[in-house]
């Protein structure tokens, strides 16, 4: 399993509109799984609701693990997409 930390920096934090973005973005990577995680809560980042009950902010930081084949790969493609979206 492969993991990384972000820091939210979309003003409004991850409300609907970049948490939908980030399920379909999750959804694509159909060979792992991607699960975010804050404050000792997980969430399968396929589940809009789920991240959305996360309550992540501006300025919080979030641990994202993907797991399955081609982690490395999805986890960088995921971090580089986080950057420029969240």
């Amino acid at each position: 399993m492969k993991s990384f930390a972000y820091t939210i920096t979309d003003p409004q934090g991850l409300h609907a509109r970049p948490a939908g973005v980030l399920v379909k973005q999750a959804k694509a990577v159909v060979p792992c799984t991607v699960t975010i995680e804050k404050d000792g809560k997980k969430a399968d980042a396929r589940k809009m609701f789920a991240l959305m009950g996360l309550g992540i902010k501006s300025g919080d930081t979030v641990t994202v693990h993907v797991g399955g084949e081609n982690e490395e790969q999805v986890a960088a493609d995921l971090e580089a997409f986080m950057q420029e979206n969240l």
